[in-house]
């Protein structure tokens, strides 16, 4: 099997995961997924798409991730991860698109306005 190689996204993280096979070893811009991910929550976000496949030590995989915070590039790598799933087999698409990890999350920071504090939030007001 060649390297398969997937790009996730979420708000301005962005994930380029490679997967070969391999003893289930996650390596995160260079470092181990426990030192780079140090909450358990960050971590299931990440290995969420290889347990429900049923993979979670089967493949070797490399991330090079940018941009954003850690939770951001968490929901990007599993993105990526998803995607590289349904590559490697196409049955499951039907496991992993119910739970809605196929979706690309469109959600972003909106742009500060000018003459205004925030994106939404005004100067304030005053009558006298």
């Amino acid at each position: 099997m060649e390297v398969i190689h997937k790009i996730g996204r979420r708000k301005t993280a962005v994930a380029r995961v490679y997967l070969a096979e391999g003893k289930g070893k996650i390596t995160v811009n260079k470092k181990d997924m426990t030192d780079y991910f140090t909450t358990a929550t960050l971590q299931y976000k990440v290995n969420q798409p290889l347990v429900m496949t049923n993979n979670d030590g089967n493949f070797d995989i490399t991330v090079n991730v940018f941009g954003g915070g850690i939770t951001g590039q968490a929901e990007a790598i599993r993105l990526a991860l998803s995607r590289a799933m349904c590559e490697v087999d196409a049955e499951h698409r039907l496991i992993l698109k119910p739970e809605g990890l196929l979706t690309r999350d469109p959600r972003m920071v909106e742009r500060k306005k000018f003459g205004q504090k925030k994106a939404r939030k005004k100067f304030q007001f005053s009558k006298r």
